[in-house]
């Protein structure tokens, strides 16, 4: 979700990177809650952040607790932010409440996303 946001949010041009220390696919219940807001991860992949260790990133931003602990270095001189937000993954109920959790967590990523490609990515 977050990619989806950098890539809508950022200045044209912008290369937006995702990765995780572990990789299982793009949620479907992710790309149903961005698709609500107008935006399409149904072609996004799920990369290991392993992957990128040649990148010379301008900024790097860890997402949840856990990942930041799991990989508290990354080869790299960029910027580092950490913000974390819940994982909905777990999120258990009705078909209703597991949506309501993606997309309070999808609005979280919004506000932080737009806030931070306005003061860095343009």
């Amino acid at each position: 979700m977050a990619h989806g946001y950098l890539k809508t949010y950022a200045a044209k041009g912008t290369e937006v990177y995702s990765a995780g220390v572990e990789t299982h696919g793009v949620n479907p219940k992710a790309i149903e809650a961005m698709k609500e807001v107008g935006i399409d991860i149904s072609d996004h992949t799920s990369n290991n952040v392993d992957e990128y260790t040649d990148v010379d990133f301008d900024y790097i931003i860890t997402v949840c607790d856990s990942a930041k602990e799991r990989c508290p270095y990354f080869p790299s001189s960029a910027v580092k932010f950490h913000q974390s937000f819940p994982d909905p993954f777990g999120a258990t109920g009705t078909e209703e409440e597991i949506a309501a959790v993606f997309n309070g967590v999808r609005d979280q990523i919004d506000v932080y996303f737009k806030e931070f490609a306005s003061a860095y990515l343009r």
